[in-house]
């Protein structure tokens, strides 16, 4: 692994150093100078710093790993009670995409307390084998118990990558095991692809969406990455059953927790955006809070909801839970309204994926255009009404 070097007899002005790094990296502390944890290694302080008061070096002493011994994709099963998350079916459409290039199994790991008939579905969507750990300790979610039932998975199996839904328990779970087996984990990717040796190409936006990073894990095994729901495809539920189930276990002393649930009280249910099937996205071009009513009345005519950009939450305009894009929500909606909205990457790549994407900005070089299916130009303020009127006189005419 490559690290920075600070050779402080080479260091002519500190201050001038602490200057040049645009990401806070560079400190002093009892008077030497110091790289600390918000590094991005973008080497920046070594090329225009002083030479050689910085310097960037590999890591020589770096094992290459045996990737022969690391075979298969596995996709960790995301469940509340057996009740399964779809974002599992859409990583193992993605599992057998990525496994196809490489002639390897697709795996599904399972954890919980009687989930031995609800493990028996995921067979009808063509993984190889799914591992099941059917244990009462296992009943609710608990970091520690899960992390060993997945070391244990991993170190019996030895699948090359795995797939996590970026879901509450996935977020929890799959860095605490990366950090338990000393691996690469890629957060939230939207794009994954699979080289010929073996190495997954994890792609995400990065640097505030402005690049998409191409992550790569090429000397550890087993690679990592998060994905979160609405992201990828999910295949089609098969009418047989393919593949089979093992049941695992594990002794009862490695699922011991010094964590004890004492009560769960269930949430009261809500719709949230990625389950609705219209959204009116309002975005900066929205010029008080006041304006939202508008678009809030476009999509209840819809029978959809109003969703938001970054912006308008920051602004406290609208709740966090309605915001689309990489920060906060990934949705796939079979009619997306987008209204003021620029086209940020980090928005785009929320909402990308949508059936039909209809764009409304007074720019006519708005990036959004790029991506929308539909685009109109023309102030939201004028067209909105419009087409709210033409919607209710098409109501009244049915």
């Amino acid at each position: 692994m490559a690290k920075l070097v600070v050779n402080q007899n080479k260091v002519v002005s500190i201050n001038d150093l602490i200057k040049i790094c645009p990401f806070g990296a560079l400190e002093e502390s009892e008077g030497k100078l110091q790289i600390n944890a918000a590094c991005k290694m973008c080497k920046l302080c070594v090329k225009k710093g002083p030479k050689g008061a910085i310097e960037y070096v590999e890591d020589e002493d770096q094992v290459e790993i045996d990737k022969s011994k690391w075979n298969g994709i596995a996709v960790y099963v995301d469940h509340i009670d057996g009740v399964i998350h779809p974002v599992t079916y859409e990583l193992i459409g993605k599992a057998k995409e990525l496994a196809a290039k490489i002639n390897h199994p697709v795996y599904a790991v399972m954890m919980g307390e009687n989930i031995s008939a609800q493990s028996r579905e995921i067979l009808h969507y063509g993984v190889d084998k799914v591992f099941v750990y059917d244990d009462e300790k296992l009943s609710r979610f608990k970091i520690e118990p899960y992390t060993a039932v997945f070391e244990d998975f991993v170190n019996n199996i030895k699948p090359a990558s795995i797939l996590v839904g970026a879901t509450p328990v996935g977020r929890q779970l799959a860095p605490r095991f990366a950090a338990r087996v000393r691996t690469g984990l890629t957060a939230d990717c939207t794009i994954l692809e699979m080289n010929e040796n073996t190495d997954l190409v994890q792609i995400r936006p990065a640097f505030g969406g402005n690049i998409m990073a191409q992550i790569l894990c090429p000397n550890n095994r087993p690679q990592m990455a998060t994905v979160r729901y609405k992201v990828m495809d999910a295949p089609k539920r098969n009418a047989n059953e393919s593949g089979e189930v093992i049941n695992c276990s594990l002794a009862s002393e490695l699922l011991d927790c010094n964590v004890e649930v004492l009560d769960i009280i269930p949430k009261a249910k809500e719709q949230f955006i990625e389950a609705s099937d219209v959204l009116v996205v309002a975005g900066r071009g929205v010029k008080k809070q006041e304006d939202l009513a508008l678009l809030q009345e476009l999509a209840d005519l819809l029978g959809g909801q109003l969703a938001c950009t970054r912006p308008l939450y920051e602004n406290g305009w609208i709740e966090a839970k309605r915001q689309v894009g990489l920060s906060g929500r990934t949705v796939r909606p079979k009619l997306i309204i987008t209204c003021g909205v620029s086209g940020s990457i980090q928005f785009v790549a929320g909402m990308n994926n949508a059936e039909q994407i209809i764009a409304i900005n007074k720019d006519e070089n708005a990036t959004i255009f790029k991506t929308a299916h539909y685009g109109i130009v023309g102030d939201l303020y004028d067209i909105i009404p419009n087409l709210i009127e033409q919607i209710k006189d098409s109501k009244e005419a049915i």
